[in-house]
């Protein structure tokens, strides 16, 4: 077939699979956007799981779920191997959470994202047998500066450098619970500064490694499906990202040794997610320092969607507006 023919297989994703995602993202953050401040964080969930199954389903493309959502807590679920797409075109790897920051959502507070990352198929690592993992962010200038075995304060006195700065400068950014008391008094008695996020690790490992962006690192134990997401939007931002796995019990061990994964090891990015042809879309659901928010403007709602794609190395914001009826079936 020449190029140019419209009936051309493409084997890999292509550039404009990120601009079709974009769609599902705007679709599950508009489908949450009532349910904000609402304290309903699985009503949130679930019509951004519907809004985003639906709209995949429409996209030139056939996906395989290797990282879904909902498994932790029984919410609404895309799940682990669930097949979206028409299945007319590349085959993918999809990373998928409607809503990364449920509880934020329902809470009414910032930084809920709704997310995809795509990945040529058999190139993401399925780390679902073990469900957290420690993970350390930051800008290009981590590589080869930053080591997750090391001490944090060694790690932080090592970026500042790095990064011109004065250790009292950084700003490290932690998921407020109750397993990082230690990491967080660690990082005070650096002398660098916390920023302390209630849920939504993965825009904060992304803004860690944004060129622009106040924070300095990310850090601290999370979702080992998040952490795998958040790699393939840091090939695009050239940033660093080292993970180990962090299992909560012996059986969760065994069931990890038993899928091929490795204990006390470095996870890198490219052990994450191989190759770089990889994308990775959001869409704010509220306010954040990555994107802003869902918001209703009289007869239309606005969002604000990043699209990351690591070959090219290009970050893209799209805001678009949505006509109010064809989305919440009201009138005005």
């Amino acid at each position: 077939m020449a190029d140019d023919d419209p009936g051309i297989l493409f084997t890999q994703p292509d550039r404009n699979l990120a601009m079709e995602l974009v769609r599902a993202t705007e679709a599950a953050a508009i489908r949450a956007f009532p349910f904000i401040g609402r304290g309903d964080k699985n009503g949130a969930d679930g019509a951004a799981v519907d809004a985003m199954r639906k709209f995949l389903g429409t996209v030139d493309f056939a996906g395989t779920i290797v990282i879904g959502e909902g498994e932790k807590d029984q919410a609404p679920m895309l799940f682990n191997g669930e097949v979206v797409g028409n299945g007319r075109g590349p085959e993918c790897d999809i990373a998928v959470d409607p809503i990364d920051g449920t509880s934020l959502t329902a809470a009414g507070r910032s930084n809920a994202i709704s997310m995809i990352a795509a990945a040529d198929r058999g190139s993401m690592l399925d780390a679902s047998s073990v469900f957290y993992m420690d993970k350390i962010v930051t800008d290009a200038s981590g590589i080869g500066v930053i080591d997750i075995r090391k001490p944090i304060g060694e790690n932080i006195r090592a970026l500042a450098k790095a990064k011109g700065k004065a250790v009292d400068e950084l700003l490290i950014g932690v998921l407020d619970r109750p397993r990082h008391e230690k990491l967080i008094d660690d990082i005070r008695a650096a002398g660098a500064g916390t920023r302390l996020m209630l849920d939504g690790d993965v825009a904060g490992g992304i803004n860690a490694a944004r060129y622009d962006s106040r924070l300095d690192m990310c850090v601290g134990i999370g979702g080992s499906p998040e952490g795998v997401a958040t790699a393939c939007a840091i090939k695009a931002l050239g940033g660093f990202i080292q993970t180990m796995l962090y299992p909560q019990s012996d059986a969760e061990r065994e069931r990890g040794a038993a899928a091929g994964l490795r204990f006390d090891e470095v996870y890198e990015a490219d052990d994450l997610v191989k190759g770089d042809n990889t994308f990775f879309v959001a869409t704010g659901v509220t306010d954040g320092a990555l994107v802003r928010g869902v918001e209703r403007k009289g007869p239309i709602i606005r969002t604000e969607s990043i699209v990351l794609r690591a070959r090219s190395g290009t970050i893209r914001r799209v805001t678009a507006d949505h006509l109010v009826q064809k989305w919440l079936g009201e009138d005005a």
